[in-house]
């Protein structure tokens, strides 16, 4: 064999080595090829929105949602405010100054009673002017204001009826006694001009603080006593010492 026939097989077995490693190459994936489609499937992750994507959407419509919630927290605030004035409506509750009403307890003020000579102290005393009267003299010694009401009704020693009132000397209102307060009457004992008739001296008396009393006050009388006849009248009780003198 010559030398450029061993040369010629050398070159043709060579170039089918190269063909046939090329023809695995391709046969097996890899190359070129294979690259390409891995970069284009970058592009196409890219532009198919992914979980993150869409989780990026529905965060979106959360600060839609919290917006939404902000306006709403400013309605809630409206609300608020409302209910501030609701609050106010509660100044309904100056309905309950409406208890206000129970300044109507004002008809309940200090319950008004009848004194009593369980709660009071009594004197009589002689005076001077107007000749042949005495003044009787009640004061309210109790914690609560009481009444006088009408005209006293005494009895003298043994006397077994009580003498009239002086109907001109009825005060046009109820004397109220409050605590440590008095009330006045007067009692004429005899006529001046010495033209009463029955006369005796009288040294103990019973005071009755109205007709339908049922327990009586014992003021002293002076020690001589006092002298009384059918002419002897009482005046209403007044809340005044000057206007129970009057008569």
């Amino acid at each position: 064999m010559s030398t450029r026939t061993h040369r010629t097989r050398m070159l043709v077995a060579a170039a089918l080595t190269a063909a046939t490693l090329m023809l695995t190459a391709c046969n097996s994936g890899e190359g070129v090829q294979d690259e390409g489609a891995s970069a284009g499937s970058m592009p196409t992750a890219s532009t198919t929105p992914s979980p993150k994507a869409s989780g990026g959407t529905s965060t979106g419509t959360g600060q839609t949602d919290s917006a939404g919630l902000t306006s709403e927290g400013s309605t809630g605030g409206a609300a608020g405010s409302n209910g501030t004035t609701g609050s106010t409506g509660s100044s309904g509750s100056t309905g309950s100054s409406g208890s206000t009403g129970s300044t109507g307890s004002k008809d309940s003020e200090p319950t008004r009673t009848p004194c009593s000579p369980t709660s009071t102290r009594t004197t009589a005393t002689e005076v001077s002017r107007p000749l042949n009267h005495l003044l009787l003299t009640v004061t309210n010694t109790g914690s609560k204001n009481c009444n006088l009401t009408g005209y006293p009704a005494v009895r003298f020693g043994e006397a077994q009826s009580v003498p009239p009132a002086f109907e001109d000397s009825k005060p046009q209102a109820v004397v109220t006694l409050a605590p440590g307060e008095s009330g006045y009457a007067s009692v004429l004992l005899s006529a001046a001009d010495g033209s009463g008739s029955g006369g005796y001296t009288a040294k103990s008396l019973a005071v009755y603080f109205d007709k339908s009393a049922s327990a009586a006050a014992h003021p002293s009388l002076p020690a001589k006593g006092v002298h009384v006849d059918d002419s002897i009248r009482v005046s209403y009780w007044q809340s005044t010492m000057a206007d129970a003198l009057a008569w």
